[in-house]
């Protein structure tokens, strides 16, 4: 079995650069309007970069990591909003299931399947899951990972005890900033825990070339009303999350 190299995507550049901080003997190559960092985390041979917002974004990034640089696993770091009211700003979801909330080819196909591959949901490499939720599990009950952040910043979202969640999400080209969106999700899909805009087509892609992928989600804002303030002012605390989350997953590996 040859060396495993990891591809890692982040949503927002205050992940990326907070990861790329890890990384030693890095090379840096510009293609399609991306920055791909390789080089080493620890032991662990990364390529690293920006996969831009959007399905259609993550999707080139995803395959041009495979294709490229010949990356044998996929990590996908990035921020949510939460669907299921148990969920609060600062928990994490770690994807079992993904789907296309916004893909409906009826009455050609049932809603939500991917033509020609007759599939609904995509499901999560289960070495990947239970890897990372193990770690992430780990550092949660140890408050390793908001000890980093500033008590001020802590108090601002209300974060006191995040908690893992492990379940369905959904990806679509929307931000879901009101109630009537979150409802018409819910109505089809009530099992869903968070909306984000990359994870299904990332899931879709690492499927089809039969690579394995992990999809880890901190929830920014609960998709209503306030969620691009919310959004906004929450992006330096999952730079802090990715950065713990992704170098303690690595180091397992």
């Amino acid at each position: 079995m040859g060396e495993k190299i990891i591809g890692i995507m982040g949503a927002m550049h205050e992940e990326i650069d907070g990861i790329a901080a890890l990384m030693s003997h890095v090379q840096t190559e510009e293609m399609g309007g991306r920055t791909y960092h390789s080089g080493s985390i620890g032991s662990v041979r990364v390529v690293l970069t920006f996969s831009r917002w959007g399905k259609v974004a993550a999707a080139v990034t995803a395959t041009h990591l495979i294709l490229k640089y010949g990356v044998t696993d996929i990590i996908f770091t990035g921020v949510a909003g939460a669907i299921d009211p148990e969920l609060h700003v600062g928990d994490i979801v770690l994807a079992q299931r993904l789907i296309h909330h916004d893909l409906d080819g009826r009455p050609l196909m049932p809603r939500y399947e991917v033509p020609l591959l007759g599939m609904t949901w995509f499901p999560a490499h289960e070495d990947h899951l239970q890897r990372a939720g193990s770690v992430i599990q780990r550092l949660l009950d140890s408050g390793t990972l908001i000890s980093a952040i500033s008590p001020e910043r802590l108090h601002l979202f209300g974060i006191e005890h995040p908690k893992l969640y492990i379940g369905d999400i959904a990806s679509g080209d929307q931000f879901i900033s009101a109630q009537q969106h979150r409802d018409a999700i819910t109505e089809h899909l009530p099992d869903i825990l968070c909306v984000e805009m990359e994870g299904a087509a990332v899931a879709q892609v690492c499927y089809e070339y039969g690579v394995p992928c992990s999809v880890i989600r901190t929830i920014s804002d609960t998709a209503d009303d306030r969620s691009h303030i919310d959004f906004s002012r929450f992006i330096p605390v999952a730079g802090t999350y990715a950065v713990q989350m992704i170098s303690a997953i690595l180091a397992q590996m």
